[in-house]
């Protein structure tokens, strides 16, 4: 429906009084129009040939108030329900954190051995700097001291020309340590 368009006239070829716009956004507009039975027929003929959809309502007392009924109905189970769901997400939604930190965890382990080889020999620290503008301070302490660990990470920190084949630096941080981010802000 286009929003400069009328309604289709009646059949006498004029506007309809009782035409009244209940809603309207950007595609198109809700109107109800209240017609004699005589002239239904040629009201749905002239909307169609303007493009207008139509859609009969009927009045139904007894339809209108089994759907408040209904809709009391529903809004009262939710009621019901919303305490033991919020349980639910509660309960479950710590299960699930606590499994993705240990997979954080795992893949801790894992890169550690591929990177170091056997046997192993690394402590897996979990840090949280306070403020964001110490992570950066924090990173170029941790760079300096395990700097002998990965000396072409350690390079290539310092000159980014520094390609390591097989590695694509593009998508993530590359450290002489092991570096994983845990972001918290789901928690907040």
């Amino acid at each position: 429906m286009g929003e400069d368009r009328p309604l289709p006239p009646s059949s006498s070829g004029q506007t309809l009084l009782s035409t009244r716009l209940i809603t309207e956004d950007k595609e198109g507009g809700l109107f109800t129009v209240t017609l004699f039975r005589k002239v239904i027929d040629d009201f749905k003929t002239k909307a169609r040939e303007n493009k207008f959809t139509v859609r009969e309502f009927y009045y139904d007392e007894k339809e209108i108030e089994r759907e408040r009924e209904e809709m009391t109905r529903l809004l009262s189970d939710k009621k019901q329900q919303y305490g033991p769901l919020l349980r639910w997400l509660k309960v479950n939604f710590s299960e699930a954190f606590i499994a993705w930190v240990h997979i954080k965890a795992l893949r801790v382990f894992v890169e550690s051995v591929l990177r170091y080889g056997l046997p192993v020999n690394f402590q897996a620290v979990l840090l949280q700097p306070h403020k964001k503008s110490s992570t950066k301070r924090l990173r170029e302490v941790l760079n300096s001291v395990f700097r002998h660990l990965d000396e072409v990470a350690a390079a290539s920190i310092l000159d980014a020309s520094v390609e390591i084949p097989g590695l694509q630096l593009s998508n993530q941080d590359y450290f002489p340590y092991v570096y994983f981010h845990i972001d918290l802000s789901l928690l907040d």
